[in-house]
């Protein structure tokens, strides 16, 4: 069954956004609640969830380690 376009989004379903720069990154790493690692051979992605949103940052694995080092925001790696 197709949803209709004339009816809205219920509210706080939204898509992840990602982010496309080391910069943008770093300036949301403060207000994470939570940080999740995802590997896969040699590449990372990095998963922050705000209380506003939810950012996504593709990466290397040791680029992954030296921007995470030392936070106190709880890390999940999978």
């Amino acid at each position: 069954m197709a949803r209709s376009l004339d009816k809205p989004r219920p509210k706080g379903v939204f898509m992840p956004r990602e982010l496309k720069s080391k910069s943008d990154f770093q300036k949301l790493l403060d207000s994470a609640t939570e940080i999740r690692i995802m590997r896969k051979g040699d590449e990372a992605k990095i998963k922050l969830r705000t209380k506003e949103a939810l950012y996504t940052f593709k990466t290397t694995g040791a680029e992954a380690d030296s921007l995470t080092k030392g936070l106190k925001t709880p890390i999940v790696e999978f």
